[in-house]
């Protein structure tokens, strides 16, 4: 190129750059002569998209440049139309994005807030000062054939949130109340600070009597969607949940809690966003769960949740670890056109002693302490279409590989091979100790107790017994589509291995620990062979019960026959296994002579039935009986009275396995 031309570029171009410089340099002199109209302007607006959008008056006591785009604004009060005042603040600095003051709005490169106070108050006639921010929209006509995609509407409150965090943010003296006759609720933070990603405070939350002081350290980045804090406890005692007593009866407190958001992303109407979440020294308290606090030392869980229409999932790739058990879930839920739910869970192979180290306190009391060598993983998988529950799966297995007992916890597993005294227990109180071995005369080994007995029992109770796991899982599905349809718990799964364990090494009290820790100890019995079948059965006939203070079959059989097990006949035989369920309500099975109620009979008949094409009865003697016994002993004494017209229909009788 010529230098001619060279030269007449270069002029050109450093024309077009001074050009450039005295529009920008125009530009700033109008937007720094316009500026505070800018700000006036957008005030302005905000208040009035307020006072439009509420019953209540937004104050700005005075708004002004402190430089080229630092705002300081004094006495801001939000105050209803009726009411006390909500929300004041006594300054605020902030750098502005000069762009954003063309579109109305303002957005803060910097924001510094000083002395604000939020105010809600409940009068005892119902009346308050902030039910206005949360009026009711007109109703609007409902389109079901539509549906409503709660990802979309995350993701927007996310990006909004994020994009409205300014650069750099320093609350002082930020305090936040509620008051009603009720509830007293106080928070006070010195300060909250946010700085190059950095986020610092410390605050204190009064709620009634109940304080917890904290202290919040975490990152953000608004650009990449990540926020990470992590918050401490300044007390010894850990931070409570507030109102979890007052609302569930129960408490939950932590000392170390970090949640965090790492990353989102919606595509095809379907948001997916992952993050961490951990905690420390958990501890529970609720007597649905357990009689004793429930503590976790540390957990932690990677989560990656999807939400789209009508669909809502934890993702196979989310991780949750509970001290050293690692495991992985799937939660699928669909709404439309049906409820569709899908479970899955698996954990790693755990090292046999962490696995048991590694269980919640308070939970598996039973097994605490237990060593073992191998080790043991959990599966579990099921799938409820609640439209069609005839179809339901579950399956749930815990696998041992390799796995030995080598020291038992607090309890002895292998207890019930030798002579033991069991414990009877009657609304929580111990009512009877009973020796279970040879040296009780009243103890009836296995060999001597009526082969129609032990039939009629299995028939009602646990048919697979001899059979199974300590689990019948079939049974256990029955149960869960039973229980859905009615909405409430109806019908247990409980196999005979399964109540044998609730008697003989737990309480009778109906709580989650309970039956979780019952689900153990079976499996531990069952699959280590540490107690036979025959053994396992003899101890149940040896220990339940049949009457008042009536334990065992020796007992039962004296109590109601005046005769000894092995002479039961196969009708004996039936009634005693038709109130294992209920047993104090035995007499209302009779009238007032001591006969068998009418409605008994399809009992009889339906037992009979099941025991006849099992091949445990022959078809002469399901020919010849009748629904009746004949009472003796006391049970005679305490049913058979002068007549009486008044009859109870109360009786539940057992539940029948009719899958095998």
């Amino acid at each position: 190129m010529p230098d001619y031309n060279k030269q007449l570029l270069i002029r050109r171009s450093l024309q077009v750059l001074a050009g450039l410089l005295i529009l920008f340099a125009i530009t700033l002199a109008v937007l720094f002569m316009y500026r505070q109209r800018l700000l006036k302007y957008a005030v302005e607006t905000v208040q009035d998209k307020v006072e439009a959008k509420y019953p209540a008056k937004l104050h700005v006591g005075k708004a002004a440049f402190e430089d080229l785009n630092t705002v300081r604004m004094e006495n801001i009060a939000l105050v209803p139309n009726q009411g006390d005042t909500l929300l004041r603040t006594q300054e605020v600095f902030a750098e502005i994005s000069l762009r954003t003051l063309f579109k109305g709005r303002v957005i803060f490169n910097e924001l510094r807030i000083q002395n604000a106070y939020l105010t809600a108050v409940k009068n005892p006639d119902g009346t308050n000062n902030y039910s206005f921010l949360l009026g009711k929209k007109k109703a609007e006509p409902v389109d079901t054939t539509k549906s409503r995609n709660y990802g979309k509407l995350l993701n927007d409150l996310i990006e909004k949130a994020f994009e409205s965090v300014p650069d750099q943010l320093s609350f002082k003296n930020l305090n936040v109340s509620y008051a009603s006759e009720r509830r007293n609720i106080n928070m006070k933070m010195p300060s909250l600070q946010i700085e190059n990603g950095e986020i610092k405070t410390a605050l204190s939350v009064k709620t009634d009597s109940l304080v917890n002081n904290l202290q919040v350290h975490g990152t953000i980045n608004p650009a990449k969607y990540f926020i990470s804090a992590r918050l401490y406890a300044l007390d010894s005692g850990g931070i409570s949940l507030p109102y979890v007593k007052q609302k569930f009866g129960g408490t939950v407190a932590f000392d170390t809690l970090a949640v965090s958001l790492t990353s989102k992303d919606f595509s095809k109407d379907m948001l997916t966003v992952r993050g961490d979440a951990s905690i420390t020294d958990l501890k529970v308290h609720h007597p649905r769960i357990s009689d004793s606090d429930v503590k976790v030392k540390s957990g932690s869980v990677h989560y990656v949740v999807s939400l789209g229409p009508d669909y809502y999932a934890i993702d196979s790739l989310t991780e949750v670890r509970v001290n050293k058990i690692k495991a992985y879930p799937v939660i699928q839920l669909r709404t439309k056109p049906a409820r569709d739910l899908i479970v899955r869970l698996r954990t790693d192979v755990t090292p046999a002693t962490d696995f048991f180290a590694s269980l919640p306190t308070g939970v598996f009391e039973s097994v605490e302490g237990m060593e073992g060598t191998g080790g043991l993983s959990y599966k579990l998988k099921s799938h409820i279409n609640f439209a069609d529950l005839k179809h339901l799966t579950f399956d749930s297995d815990l696998e041992g590989h390799d796995f030995k007992i080598t020291k038992y916890g607090n309890e002895d597993l292998s207890l019930i091979n030798k002579p033991f005294v069991y414990t009877a227990y009657e609304y929580g109180k111990p009512v009877r100790n009973i020796l279970v071995g040879p040296q009780n005369p009243y103890f009836a080994p296995y060999n001597t107790i009526s082969r129609y007995l032990k039939y009629a029992i299995l028939t009602s109770e646990d048919a697979a017994f001899f059979r199974h796991k300590g689990f019948h899982e079939e049974a256990f599905r029955q149960s869960i589509a039973t229980n859905i349809k009615a909405k409430k718990f109806v019908r247990g799964g409980s196999t005979i291995s399964m109540q044998l364990v609730k008697n003989v090494f737990l309480t009778r009290k109906k709580t989650i620990a309970r039956k979780a820790e019952e689900a153990l100890i079976v499996w531990l019995i069952e699959n280590n062979n540490l107690v036979s079948k025959t053994r396992m059965y003899e101890v149940y006939l040896n220990i339940i019960e049949w009457g008042p203070n009536v334990y065992g079959i020796k007992d039962a059989s004296r109590f109601f026959y005046g005769k000894q097990p092995s002479e039961l006949t196969l009708g004996e035989s039936i009634f005693l296994a038709s109130i294992i369920p209920k047993p104090k309500a035995y007499k209302n099975s009779f009238d007032a002579h001591g006969n068998l109620k009418p409605r008994v009979a399809w009992y009889f008949k339906l037992i009979s039935g099941i025991m006849l094409r099992r091949g445990q009865i022959s078809q002469e003697e399901y020919d010849a009986l009748q629904p009746r016994v004949e009472l003796y002993g006391r049970a005679r004494d305490l049913i058979v009275t002068a007549p009486d017209t008044t009859t109870s229909d109360s009786l539940q009788l057992a539940p029948i396995d009719l899958l095998d």
